[in-house]
């Protein structure tokens, strides 16, 4: 296969009544968007963005983030389900977690609600879907001596080509499915919730994997109280805003993508005063919402 992947982005001329042209537009290309565990003290970044400019030099670059936690395909998945749906049809999502190609481990072009996926086959897929996706390929490349990195080799490459509109077949061969991994949901008991802390922000902020519609199917109208990884830490309300509770003080909330979040209002990582520090949670701590009286005894929401 040549991988000299080449395509004309659209056109558009408009002319006045003497054939002269007035107005020319090109369609602009699709979104790439980056998420790794790179880091950013390294040239690691700039050389994968260096290599999709150089083959789409209006390519349009999303740094979702570089700072997930090495080799974390978990976080990874976390990270980017919380966003994807909120970029234009037709984006181009690279994945830059434990990227290497392995005979266990092929490189996969994966198509789902018009986005497209671009990572290996390690898990991170099984994470980031939970409908049937439209169409799986394995990315099938020539390998050359400057690809040992893949981010910019095989996946600049491709998501350069896609970005462009081009067709995902000349990339590889379709396959039947990616490699499935178990979903870290919360666990359902008798008038309680248990889950986990799933990711922790720069402010201290702690995501943990309760969603709020999960959270709506047990309660049914029940009072409920949320129970911290230290016993003597509870909270009895869900807030709306930060600021509905005093500066420095505890919270729940249902953060932007569903999930729970446990927060101190004004807190900070480092400095003492992050709901990380202040409740000593870190990623796997438990968090419990128990739920108790009848459908008449509500919590002030």
């Amino acid at each position: 296969m040549n991988c000299a992947l080449n395509i004309h982005v659209k056109t558009i001329h408009i002319y006045t009544t003497d054939k002269k042209i007035i107005h020319k537009t090109s369609k602009p290309l699709a979104v790439i968007t980056l998420i790794s565990d790179l880091g950013n003290k390294d040239f690691y970044v700039a050389s994968v963005k260096a290599a999709i400019y150089a083959q789409a030099p209006d390519a349009r670059i999303v740094d979702i983030s570089h700072h997930v936690k090495p080799f974390d395909i978990y976080e990874a998945a976390f990270l980017l389900r919380s966003v994807w749906m909120q970029f234009p049809i037709g984006s181009v999502h690279v994945i830059g977690i434990n990227a290497e190609l392995t005979p266990q481990q092929p490189h996969l072009l994966v198509h789902c609600m018009g986005h497209y996926f671009i990572g290996a086959d390690n898990g991170v897929f099984g994470q980031l879907f939970d409908e049937p996706v439209e169409d799986v390929y394995q990315i099938e490349l020539p390998q050359g001596n400057d690809w040992v990195f893949p981010l910019k080799g095989v996946f600049a490459t491709a998501a350069a080509y896609l970005s462009k509109g081009g067709n995902p077949e000349m990339l590889g061969r379709r396959v039947s499915e990616y490699k499935k991994t178990m979903k870290m949901l919360p666990t359902i008991e008798q008038d309680q919730i248990i889950g986990k802390v799933i990711h922790i922000d720069h402010y201290g902020n702690v995501y943990t994997s309760i969603t709020q519609p999960v959270f709506e199917q047990e309660r049914r109208g029940r009072s409920y109280n949320i129970v911290l990884n230290r016993s003597r830490w509870n909270i009895r309300k869900i807030s709306r805003y930060f600021h509905d509770v005093p500066e420095g003080e505890r919270l729940a909330m249902w953060a932007s993508n569903g999930h729970l979040l446990i927060a101190s209002n004004g807190g900070v990582t480092g400095h003492g005063s992050g709901a990380s520090d202040l409740f000593g949670l870190e990623k796997g701590s438990a968090i419990r919402i128990e739920f108790y009286g009848n459908s008449s005894s509500q919590n002030d929401l």
